[in-house]
Parts: structure tokens; sequence; C-alpha cells
């Protein structure tokens, strides 16, 4: 990784978080050269089970 390109990641969490952003979650993968922002509403992490509808509801 470049030092430029780790400025850019710095740059974009900056902006995010200036612009109230509470949760971010980061995923870099060497080689790739896109950014792929995805949005939840919740406070559920994005992707998780939680966040998906794949938790069930059991009967205690």
């Amino acid at each position: 990784m470049k030092d430029q390109d780790i400025e850019n990641i710095i740059k974009l969490l900056d902006e995010k978080v200036s612009a109230g952003v509470s949760r971010i979650k980061v995923d870099v993968s060497e080689g790739e050269d896109s950014v792929k922002e995805v949005y939840h509403h919740g406070r559920c992490d994005v992707g998780s089970p939680w966040a998906t509808g794949k938790v069930r509801n059991f009967d205690c």
C-alpha cells in the first residue's frame, strides 16, 4: 500500500466522521482500486445476521 493510498483512506474516514457517520467498517484488499459503500439504517453491523434478517425468533 502506498502512502498516498493511506492518506486517501484517512481523508475518506475524516469526511465520514465530520458528516456524522458513527459506525464505519473498513475492509482493505491489495490490488483493488475501488470503493464500495454500504449503508444500513439502525445500529446493527452492516451485513450481520441481524442486519440481513437471517436471525429468527426462537421459542424459549
